[in-house]
């Protein structure tokens, strides 16, 4: 079997005409030729760090959206879906994946639970991480969130640590904002790569104490813009990721995207290409990314390099994609889920001001981070949504435990009527809501309690609903299908006043407790600068 076209040589650094010969899967020969080629060859792109359960798709129906885009291999951390199911996710997910050609490459998720202050699914103690990483289909330490616990010496997080450098597989970071000394410490653990720069500033830190960065694209994070500079200056140090990439997006542009804006904007075409190819595949240890003689046919062409528009995806020599036709099928996958809540009434989200101020959560459009805002309340008085000052009430219910509601307030949305209500709600993915009334707040989450998760919108007792059956945060539909009910429901929001580019994705991440500054469990008011709970009332 051979292909033809224009080879993007990375390790060359060359452009030019070329006949791949490819044998049982692999590529058995390179040549130079005098073809006139219109297309482009490419090595297979490589996502360096993605929670597929944030595309809201399981691992078969993501496949299908992801060799279109011209991704043939994603470095992913199955975080998400073992905060609900523990180590019998971690397996789904691997199963689904072997049902399809797309390669996956897991990791072992470091943080189950991500903190001891919200309620999980699941626990996965160090002795469990060393079982996953004994595992051949494991390939690394999933992202070490818990950087307090490294620089403070956390005898758990630095067992598994320790494991991960035992077998000699790659540690993932998470630490944004760390700088300094216990930037250092971190580091010199043995963490190797973060995800969370929001500065070039930042990333060059960590650059030059040795740290690859991994830069971010994702639904709620998009890093891009403020990273892309470092392509003139340390561009063997980078890869791209998306981390984050719900349905819509996913469908419109993976990995593909983010080179054709580099590119279109003058970045070296070499150094971008092996940020998402080479690049990660040294790091990780994986056979993907690099078209020679002897490693896997993994392969795509493109008609010009500034679109990176895919006309064909090749997996182990097999085209998996031609012209917009994907050429396997998935027929699907069993569900598997944990639920065990039960609906809320008007009383359990009632709030009554015991002290003179409140705390409010400041959320921000494209950021992951939030602020504090302090506002003066009387003692006594019943507190509901203020409109007007664009202050909202936001409640997480546990589906795990059935304990009592959190209820707190943010601002930032927008809103100006209804509510919506989620149960991905990262990392634990309790049921996340926030509204105008409490009569909308209530329906949005209780659809949720009774179809075991989803999304769900409400205004005057209409209800508009997307099933994610699988965990609850998952579907096995095809994407196109899922990223339609997603916009639908997205711009239904908007519609209501809401200011955010992802209304979802911004509202998941507000329960999210290893990133400051203000969020909120289903335990209460939570402050990520001391690291424990804090009052929603004070004089």
């Amino acid at each position: 079997m051979e292909i033809k076209g224009n080879l993007v040589d990375i390790i060359r650094r060359e452009i030019y005409p070329a006949v791949i010969k490819i044998n049982a899967g692999k590529i058995q020969s390179i040549n130079k030729s005098q073809h006139d080629c219109e297309s482009y060859i490419l090595p297979g792109l490589i996502d360096s760090h993605i929670h597929i359960e944030s595309s809201m798709l399981n691992p078969g129906s993501f496949a299908r959206a992801a060799v279109s885009r011209g991704t043939t291999a994603v470095v992913s951390d199955p975080h998400e879906i073992a905060n609900v199911l523990g180590i019998r996710g971690i397996d789904y997910m691997m199963d689904d994946a072997s049902k399809v050609p797309l390669r996956f490459y897991f990791g072992a998720p470091s943080c189950v639970p991500a903190t001891s202050f919200e309620s999980s699914g699941a626990i996965i103690n160090s002795e469990a991480v060393r079982e996953l990483l004994e595992r051949p289909s494991v390939n690394y330490l999933s992202e070490m969130m818990n950087f307090p616990g490294v620089v403070y010496d956390d005898g758990e997080v630095l067992k598994k640590i320790s494991y991960a450098k035992q077998m000699g597989k790659p540690i993932d970071g998470h630490a944004p904002g760390l700088s300094g000394e216990a930037l250092k410490k971190y580091i010199s653990a043995g963490i190797s790569t973060d995800h969370e720069c929001n500065t070039i500033e930042e990333a060059r830190e960590k650059i030059q104490l040795g740290m690859k960065i991994l830069i971010r694209e994702g639904s709620a994070a998009r890093n891009l813009d403020a990273l892309k500079d470092l392509f003139r200056t340390d561009p063997d140090m980078l890869m791209l990721c998306s981390d984050d990439l719900h349905p819509e997006m996913l469908v419109k542009g993976h990995i593909d995207r983010l080179l054709a804006m580099l590119i279109s904007e003058g970045y070296d075409v070499f150094d971008v290409i092996r940020s998402c190819t080479l690049n990660p595949s040294i790091h990780y240890g994986i056979a993907a990314g690099l078209p020679e003689a002897g490693n896997p046919a993994d392969l795509i062409l493109v008609d010009d390099l500034r679109s990176m528009k895919v006309n064909q995806t090749w997996i182990n020599g097999i085209k998996v994609f031609d012209k917009g036709r994907v050429l396997f099928e998935y027929s699907g996958a069993k569900e598997i889920n944990n639920f065990k809540s039960s609906k809320i009434k008007n009383d359990d989200i009632r709030m009554q001001a015991t002290a003179g101020r409140l705390r409010v959560i400041e959320a921000y459009d494209g950021d992951l981070t939030t602020g504090e805002s302090i506002h003066p309340v009387t003692i006594g008085e019943e507190l509901c949504a203020d409109i007007r000052s664009d202050i909202l009430k936001i409640v997480v219910k546990d589906r795990y435990r059935d304990l009592k509601p959190a209820t707190a307030f943010i601002r930032g949305f927008g809103l100006k009527s209804g509510a919506f209500a989620s149960s991905v709600a990262h990392d634990s993915h309790n049921i996340i809501g926030l509204g105008t009334n409490d009569d909308d707040i209530l329906d949005a989450i209780n659809i949720l309690i009774e179809n075991k998760g989803g999304l769900a919108v409400a205004k005057n007792k209409k209800i508009d609903f997307l099933p994610l059956p699988i965990a609850g945060i998952m579907s096995d539909q095809p994407a196109e299908l899922v990223a339609s009910e997603y916009e639908r429901l997205s711009e239904l929001v908007k519609s209501f006043g809401c200011r955010m580019t992802a209304p979802f994705m911004t509202l998941s991440f507000m329960a999210l407790l290893v990133i400051p500054q203000l969020k909120i469990s289903d335990r209460g008011l939570f402050d990520v600068r001391k690291f424990g709970f804090t009052d929603l009332f004070f004089d």
